[in-house]
């Protein structure tokens, strides 16, 4: 949330993944800090259907580990490989620690790989 604050500080647009199920696109949908947030499938918080559809420049993406090819593993339901194929233009940066770099990684045809990658130690470029 620190981020997320930093970025509306400087005049950012903020947005956050809203899912409705696994097998649905996630969407990204405009919040502010301090802007509701209510329950969503797999436990997360998210904004309400109802905040404004945005296209994010820059997508945050979560990832179990990534290789300096840009290759991410995630969590396996595929929202962010889904998501990424629907923003073109959008530039898609891995966060992680150091230690979930791995040499090699599984990956298939329809894996989208990050722009970048910052980590605690380096930002990261494939």
């Amino acid at each position: 949330m620190r981020l997320l604050a930093q970025a509306a500080e400087a005049g950012c647009i903020t947005a956050l993944p809203h899912v409705t199920s696994r097998a649905a696109p996630m969407q990204f949908l405009r919040w502010g800090h301090g802007d509701p947030l209510v329950p969503g499938p797999f436990g997360l918080m998210q904004p309400d259907i109802d905040a404004e559809r945005c296209k994010p420049d820059i997508v945050l993406v979560p990832l179990l580990a990534f290789t300096d090819g840009g290759v991410r593993l995630g969590q396996g339901a595929g929202h962010y490989d889904r998501a990424l194929s629907l923003l073109d233009g959008s530039t898609a940066v891995g966060i992680a620690w150091s230690v979930q770099q791995a040499e090699i990684l599984p990956h298939d045809p329809w894996d989208i790989p990050l722009d970048a990658i910052l980590t605690e130690k380096a930002w990261i470029e494939p």
